[in-house]
């Protein structure tokens, strides 16, 4: 049972809040509370684990005993559970987390039920994975917060990939991307300054990486050779086209 006074402490000009029956300490970082992972198929296993490996508290859910007993002992704490079932989730203490992940990959309907029990939870952070355009927009809907589309994002990065011109892709919502590539031959022996990309192709270098240097941040003097590796910043179309020059 909680008070509904709370006692001030010190912990760093932090904010205490009630939600619900809950109280929320504003100013730190959700993640703080743990991560709860809903699916370990194999998006919410490798979510789960690399969370594990940066030391985050992790309680992982999966109604397949096989997936419970496979990672068990290889994360926090994993339990064989439905997701779907809002009484169940109570019981396991999941209003406590600040961060969950719904890696649900098998059942739209799956997903979409365990999210709203996530809502209803209060979870200050809800990520989703989206088996489709039409899913995604469902979950939105509904409260989720960040919705990943995991399949079409990697399926991006690939076509880009595959051409061999950039090494590295990362697109956002708004098609605004940032890639690692190999300097066209335009820009191979000039400064940033000299070549004037930027007024040329509407991109920016961002950063250059030299063989056996540190990375460094890109300045007008900084000079560009053959075996560098440029990080650009860009419209997706304006990167595609400074990517296609020789």
């Amino acid at each position: 049972m909680v008070s509904g006074r709370v006692a001030s402490a010190p912990l760093c000009g932090a904010v205490f809040l009630m939600r619900g029956s809950r109280i929320v300490v504003v100013g730190r970082n959700p993640t703080d509370n743990g991560v709860l992972i809903c699916g370990l198929g194999s998006f919410g296993a490798s979510t789960a684990h690399a969370l594990a490996r940066m030391g985050q508290r992790i309680l992982a859910i999966d109604r397949d005993p096989a997936l419970v007993q496979e990672w068990t002992g290889r994360l926090g704490r994993v339990v064989e559970a439905d997701s779907t079932n809002a009484e169940v989730l109570g019981q396991l203490g999941c209003d406590q987390f600040g961060v969950a992940v719904v890696a649900i990959g098998t059942s739209v309907e799956s997903s979409v039920l365990t999210a709203a029990n996530l809502v209803d939870l209060g979870i200050e952070q809800i990520w989703a994975k989206a088996l489709s355009k039409q899913h995604g927009r469902i979950l939105e809907r509904i409260g989720v917060h960040h919705v990943v589309h995991a399949e079409r994002d990697a399926g991006l990065r690939v076509a880009h990939l595959v051409t061999g011109r950039l090494l590295d892709y990362i697109e956002f919502d708004d098609g605004f991307a940032i890639v690692k590539m190999r300097p066209p031959q335009e820009t191979q022996g000039f400064t940033l300054a000299e070549a004037h990309i930027r007024e040329k192709y509407g991109v920016t270098i961002v950063g250059v990486k030299s063989p056996d240097r540190d990375f460094t941040y890109a300045q007008p003097d900084t000079r560009v050779s053959q075996h560098d590796v440029l990080i650009v910043s860009g419209r997706t179309k304006l990167i595609e086209k400074f990517a296609a020059r020789p």
